[in-house]
């Protein structure tokens, strides 16, 4: 009996740690690589827009293949997708440590999204079946969220040292190691498991989900860089109407969806996806801007830079324990909204800073900002997760995930389309305001309106090297402070929802426990994607 216990308990803390460590891999290029994309522009030539596909190219295998790697977890084995991932992780970040053109980066970074694909849902389901028992699981599910966080915090710190001492693309150096050793322990500590039976994969669901987004993200980006009215932007656009409009089919005839449409039905997880969607494009948008504010205009080292982004990422990895116990007490429709709101109070005081803003001026409103979505955000899920019926709330949780990357990869789009636009119809003014005219002024035009804002910092100006800096410095933030506006009023849309579609089931309070799940008691059921406990 004893001997027993204590496999257990073996079993479990190696489910734990095999799951941190994942998430840890997983999440890791996303701060990392937003702190360096100054860097990263810099050494490589690139524009705005390509900067956005940097961001991008992670984001959209995530949002397009999340769901898919659920089930293929459940049908063939969690163990082996987990190790897969871990593999694309390493190829991924193998390709782009050596790249030497932006295009290589985009391609490391899109085998490194795929390997998040499959971990991100693994990683849950691993401790979902070692921990059948759904009051202990939730100390389980805080540590993964604290791992989570962990990778977010410390990613900006680790791309500032290497960056400081070594080439940028040694950034992509960690995850090699760290994924390959994971791989290899998993291979020895990991039992396999497999989710409920009779699920199967849903290809021409997945085929039109993720041409959907592909298509919207490209139409957006391209638009944003050029023209909404160019041909291939209207076909991107055109497509990805089309590929949605066919994905609603095919979910509704298919025997076994990727994502059931009645879970719409509930106006609780309508509203948590839309919530989670909506905030996710604010909040990975403005870690993208920010990330150039920060580079380009305060002209910062990655370290300092890293510095000032965990003013955003530590709140959230600190008060997750804290929230846990807040809702059990508070209606996450409460937590939620006043998260949700505070972050955009935040997001509108940053419209404030400038060139020299100090470390103290702005990071008490990054603070803000953190302590915000530390308060909003663990509520999301657990609300999705108790507003469907339980046998549905693998399915809703894994949904909820897909809608927060898909949220993710428009946010670099949308907010660098704006950042770009509106800095490049202020640059001539500003040019003007430090007495640049005639040919050096057109000569910055032609470079800025070819390769983006990024451009003036690499043309032989000589004497007007300073005077064009100042300009560039002043029309980022006239970009900045747009795309800070939009991204408040996109989190007080989505305070907005919360608050208006987020109601308990039976007006009662929405109790969930720390761990993102229905604070009832019973037996469980294991997904790949989450727990549901089957009332008793």
């Amino acid at each position: 009996m004893g001997a027993a216990v204590e496999q257990r308990r073996d079993r479990r803390t190696a489910a734990l740690v095999m799951a941190c460590l994942g998430v840890f891999v997983g999440y890791f290029p996303v701060t990392t690589v937003s702190v360096s994309l100054p860097v990263i522009q810099q050494a490589l030539g690139a524009s705005t827009a390509d900067l956005s596909w940097v961001s991008d190219a992670f984001v959209l295998p995530v949002a397009a293949l999340i769901l898919t790697a659920g089930v293929f977890g459940d049908v063939h084995g969690r163990k082996k997708v987990f190790q897969a991932g871990l593999g694309f992780c390493v190829v991924g970040a193998a390709v782009a440590l050596s790249a030497r053109s932006i295009t290589q980066v985009w391609i490391g970074q899109a085998l490194l999204g795929v390997g998040a694909a499959a971990l991100l849902p693994m990683t849950l389901g691993l401790i979902s079946h070692a921990v059948p028992d759904p009051r202990e699981r939730g100390k389980y599910i805080g540590l993964w969220t604290t791992s989570m966080m962990g990778s977010l915090a410390v990613g900006p710190l680790i791309a500032g040292v290497v960056t400081a001492h070594a080439a940028w693309r040694w950034i992509y150096l960690l995850p090699i190691p760290l994924s390959l050793t994971t791989m290899v322990v998993a291979g020895f500590v990991l039992t396999e498991s497999t989710g409920q039976a009779g699920r199967k994969l849903d290809w021409p669901g997945q085929t039109t989900a993720a041409l959907a987004i592909v298509a919207l993200v490209y139409g957006v980006i391209e638009g944003g860089a050029g023209s909404f009215g160019d041909t291939r932007v209207i076909v991107a656009l055109a497509v990805a109407v089309c590929s949605g409009a066919a994905f609603v089919v095919c979910e509704r005839r298919s025997p076994s969806p990727m994502l059931d449409l009645t879970l719409f039905r509930s106006a609780a997880f309508t509203g948590s996806a839309l919530v989670v969607m909506i905030s996710f494009l604010g909040l990975i948008g403005f870690f993208f801007v920010l990330s150039l504010y920060l580079g380009t205009v305060q002209r910062l080292s990655t370290l300092d830079a890293g510095l000032r982004l965990l003013m955003v990422t530590a709140p959230p990895m600190v008060l997750g324990a804290v929230v846990g116990r807040l809702m059990r007490y508070l209606s996450p429709r409460v937590l939620i909204t006043g998260g949700l709101t505070a972050t955009a109070v935040a997001l509108f005081t940053l419209t404030g800073v400038g060139t020299d803003t100090s470390f103290v001026s702005l990071g008490w409103r990054l603070a803000l900002l953190g302590l915000g979505l530390g308060l909003a955000f663990p509520c999301i899920t657990a609300t999705a997760v108790s507003s469907v019926p339980h046998h549905q709330a693998g399915m809703a949780a894994a949904g909820n995930n897909a809608f927060r990357q898909v949220g993710g990869a428009l946010g670099p789009a949308i907010l660098g389309a704006l950042l770009t636009g509106r800095g490049l119809a202020t640059l001539p003014d500003h040019l003007a305001a430090v007495g640049l005219s005639g040919p050096v002024s057109g000569e910055i035009l032609r470079a800025v309106d070819v390769d983006g804002l990024g451009a003036v910092a690499g043309l032989p100006l000589g004497p007007d090297t300073g005077p064009a800096m100042h300009a560039l410095s002043q029309s980022f933030l006239d970009g900045l402070r747009l795309c800070l506006v939009v991204s408040g009023v996109v989190m007080l849309l989505g305070a907005a929802v919360a608050g208006l579609l987020l109601r308990p089931a039976g007006g009662g309070r929405a109790v969930v426990s720390a761990g993102g799940r229905p604070a009832e008691t019973g037996q469980a059921r294991t997904t790949t994607t989450g727990v549901v406990a089957d009332r008793t």
